[in-house]
């Protein structure tokens, strides 16, 4: 069961600190909530931890294995779904799937999802925000990586499909292991198995709404 685990994890930007020596553990069938007003640096960390972005230190391994942060996108280990789609709009579903995944027995499985056999001859720019989010979350769950990160997946999205990317959550678990950030913190906390709170740089851990009330992030 793969194990990824981050120490030492710092980023300035200037003389600001974003994030100050920050640990964390993710192990496949988990998943992890990280709560974090704007500004906190939760996208910063996902862009660290996907490889996009380079930290000013950072000690990443999976299975006590040190995984330099430069190889996190070339060995396929950490996938991420962006805040913003950067799907090309004029395609339609079906097509970016096949662009997407050669493996003809996964492309008919996606394609064969209910909730996207309905959209499949549709471009990708005329989706709803739900039927985006979820496409493109079908599309990176199924790469061979063995963690996820999830950046705003329920966001601005029909309550339907909160509800369906929820379930899919649950259901791809089994062989991830999952860090969400998201400001719809009811929808986190019905998916998570424990949540933390990015404040001034640290990771706080959290179990309940009176706990991030207690920390200002929400109102009493």
């Amino acid at each position: 069961m793969p194990i990824l685990t981050i120490t030492d994890l710092t980023k300035n930007f200037g003389d600001k600190t974003i994030l100050d020596y920050i640990g964390l553990e993710v192990e496949t069938g988990e998943i992890v909530g990280i709560f974090g007003r704007n500004g906190s640096g939760k996208s910063t960390l996902l862009k660290i931890l996907s490889g996009t972005l380079k930290p000013d230190t950072c000690r990443l391994y999976i299975n006590k294995g040190g995984i330099d942060v430069k190889n996190i996108l070339p060995q396929r280990l950490i996938a991420c779904l962006p805040q913003l789609s950067c799907l090309p709009k004029g395609l339609k579903v079906n097509d970016i799937v096949m662009m997407c995944h050669d493996d003809k027995a996964l492309q008919e499985k996606i394609l064969c999802d209910a909730m996207i056999a309905k959209i499949s001859a549709t471009a990708a720019g005329k989706l709803s925000m739900g039927e985006l989010r979820y496409f493109e979350l079908m599309l990176i769950a199924h790469m061979p990586h063995p963690f996820l990160l999830l950046d705003e997946p329920f966001s601005m999205i029909e309550p339907l499909y909160r509800e369906k990317i929820r379930e899919f959550l649950h259901q791809i678990k089994v062989t991830k292991g999952i860090i969400i950030t998201d400001h719809y913190y009811n929808d986190v906390f019905l998916t998570s198995d424990r949540n933390l709170l990015l404040k001034n740089g640290r990771l706080i851990p959290v179990t309940t709404k009176e706990d991030l009330a207690g920390h200002g992030y929400l109102p009493y």
